[in-house]
């Protein structure tokens, strides 16, 4: 019998909980569900993006940096031994159906690992603004994050300056990285995130942040699962597909929102999600 290893929750979100969650998305541009999943499936996950990563950086182009000792890797989903209860997780396509409509699909499948060393980023988003959510004020794209260690305040967490996916960015470089003399008000506004093993979130991509420096011996790999809204346009930075043989165990409900080619054979990704300031390893000192 299939073992269930998510923490109890609400299907379907009762409808005054997930309007409270997307108001506050909207409004922070983050929220965050604690023990979505047990640490034993959490732990296969870690175990999942080891082996993932160390295949990744021992072929050219296997992974990207995103800063000194700091690296991203997209992978394919069956690389995940729990991609379709993340994928299917209650929680997160309540949210996503809401946000992005019932036609969202899922994009992205990678990690970040900030290794031992890592440096301060400079404060970004991740892409410019759409012209969808700069004109009409919609947000077209989410990412979700699942945490693979229990972040500890030495180990360089996440930091996010909530409600900053509305700013225009007319003044950032490249559409991402706002000016030097913004920086003192990102850090005022600034929330530091530790998760758990077990939590996800679920963000815009907009909001800006950054990881700071790990001053630990440890990794900090995260999970990122991108989705899209219908004509968002971020498939286009990912080469995401699974063989037919997989496509076949997955439910109705994900082969629904996963949008992929569906192949004989998986080639390795060569990484192309590159952040122009991330990549030049800019240490990004406040």
């Amino acid at each position: 019998m299939p073992v269930n290893h998510t923490a109890p929750t609400p299907a379907p979100l009762p409808a005054e909980e997930l309007e409270s969650l997307t108001a506050r998305l909207h409004r922070e541009g983050i929220i965050g569900l604690p023990q979505a999943f047990t640490r034993e499936w959490v732990g296969r996950l870690g175990e999942d993006i080891e082996t993932a990563f160390a295949e990744a950086r021992g072929r050219e182009n296997g992974a990207v940096g995103r800063g000194p000792n700091r690296f991203y890797v997209e992978i394919h989903p069956e690389q995940l031994r729990g991609f379709a209860e993340l994928a299917s997780h209650p929680w997160i396509t309540a949210v996503a159906e809401a946000v992005l409509g019932p036609e969202y699909r899922i994009v992205e499948v990678g990690f970040d690992v900030p290794l031992a060393g890592a440096m301060d980023q400079p404060w970004h988003r991740d892409f410019p603004m759409p012209e969808e959510t700069a004109r009409h004020g919609r947000l077209n794209s989410l990412a979700v994050n699942v945490t693979a260690v229990d972040t500890e305040p030495d180990m360089g967490p996440f930091e996010i300056a909530p409600g900053t996916h509305w700013e225009d960015g007319g003044t950032f470089e490249h559409g991402m990285f706002p000016p030097r003399e913004a920086y003192p008000r990102y850090r005022e506004l600034a929330v530091r995130k530790f998760p758990r093993m077990g939590d996800i979130s679920i963000r815009s991509a907009l909001t800006v942040h950054r990881g700071t420096a790990n001053h630990s011996a440890k990794s900090r790999p995260v999970l990122v699962l991108g989705l899209d809204g219908p004509g968002a346009g971020n498939d286009a930075r990912h080469d995401t597909a699974v063989t037919r043989e997989y496509w076949a165990t997955l439910p109705d409900s994900v082969r629904a929102h996963l949008d992929c080619p569906i192949v004989d054979t998986l080639r390795p990704i060569t990484q192309k999600h590159t952040i122009e300031g991330l990549v030049m390893g800019e240490p990004g000192k406040d």
